[in-house]
């Protein structure tokens, strides 16, 4: 890995008054201990504070390093688990020279190996986060949650335009795109029609609520998973001043950033929109260290499944729905759901999947995939 320090800001959150209060067995103790090694990591914490994507007189935001801060302050229950800090992105004269920094780092750590947290800045830096994968050519699929579905056009890209760029450059490496918590009434239907015509998924949060379960399957096919606060409704996060009284909630933001990290495809993780500055007793900051916690939590998981084709490590159930024979595979260790396709290929699902079937019906799931190999 090639030295990265000069891509990097000077950060003194080790040296603050509250870093010298990290009792044992928390985070801050564990990387204190580990002299933040960055090459013996599993999982890297990033920052970069670029909100100039958001509007062109936003000021650099130091909110990674007051999220950051609150995580090392929690207990470290997977101590076998690696994680390092490695610091925030300076800001570049421009939001060009800041983006290029970014993506160089996030590259540099994808070639290494290493799955990344990156703690945003404005949503627009999600770019970044797929261009550390188009650039090496890598087919992905990807997942945002977010109220707004950001595909307006622009003539410069920013956090309402990036996806437009990101699902019609050329030549382009999205397999697959799903969105996750959009609110109707700030959606354009037009937008929902274009995605559909694409074949892409898209949930709204009422329906991502009733059955949270039903979205595990969708990170867990993702390689990249990006979230926006304004997901969060504005009194769990109450640093969304552009967010709404609606959202998902703090614990089911969790459980979010915890079915990503239990994703074995899964390597960056972005979480943006983060205004340190509209914080309220630094609740949102709180709030972010705990999907940090959540995600390393879900990564322990991950690393207990079996490969699928160590069928003794599974469930088998023979499920035939409209004249269509189709296995059903359950972990003995983690208790998830694969779907047979009729190619005999297998895909994430979830229990509800198993039952609609055992009712003779069509899941969903299974339908969808089945339309984008047409």
């Amino acid at each position: 890995m090639q030295d990265l320090h000069s891509f990097f800001r000077d950060s003194d959150i080790f040296d603050t008054e509250e870093a010298a209060l990290f009792q044992p067995l928390t985070w801050g103790h564990t990387l204190l201990q580990q002299e933040n090694s960055w090459e013996d990591a599993d999982i890297i914490l990033l920052g970069c504070g670029e909100m100039r994507g958001a509007s062109g007189e936003a000021i650099h935001s130091r909110g990674a390093d007051e999220a950051i801060l609150q995580f090392l302050k929690m207990y470290n229950w997977h101590p076998a688990v690696k994680v390092a800090y490695a610091g925030g992105i300076r800001q570049g004269l421009t939001t060009d020279d800041t983006r290029a920094a970014l993506r160089t780092v996030l590259e540099e750590f994808a070639d290494a190996g290493k799955i990344v947290i990156l703690i945003g800045g404005s949503h627009d830096l999600t770019m970044q986060q797929y261009e550390a994968f188009s650039r090496k050519g890598k087919l992905i699929n990807i997942a945002v949650a977010d109220m707004l579905i950001d595909l307006e056009e622009a003539e410069e890209l920013n956090d309402r335009s990036f996806l437009m760029e990101m699902l019609t450059t050329q030549p382009n490496f999205v397999r697959h795109y799903s969105h996750i918590g959009f609110q109707s009434y700030f959606v354009q239907p037009r937008t929902l029609e274009t995605l559909d015509k694409l074949r892409f998924d898209f949930f709204r949060l009422g329906k991502v609520r009733e059955q949270m379960e039903d979205v595990e399957p969708v990170l867990r096919s993702a390689q990249m998973f990006s979230l926006d606060m304004s997901a969060i409704r504005y009194s769990d996060a109450p640093a969304n001043t552009e967010g709404s009284p609606n959202g998902f909630t703090g614990d089911e933001a969790c459980m979010l950033t915890r079915y990503a990290g239990m994703s074995s495809a899964l390597t960056s993780i972005g979480i943006f929109g983060f205004q340190p500055e509209h914080d309220q007793h630094g609740m949102t900051a709180k709030l972010i260290a705990q999907m940090i916690w959540y995600f390393i939590d879900g990564y322990a998981v991950r690393k207990m499944e079996a490969p699928l084709d160590e069928r003794e490590e599974f469930i088998e159930f023979h499920v035939s729905f409209t004249s269509n024979d189709a296995i059903f595979l359950k972990s003995k260790r983690t208790n998830r759901w694969w779907m047979q396709l009729p190619d005999n290929s297998f895909i994430p699902c979830s229990y509800n999947d198993y039952l609609l079937a055992s009712s003779n019906e069509i899941p969903e799931r299974w339908l969808r995939e089945q339309e984008r190999l047409l």
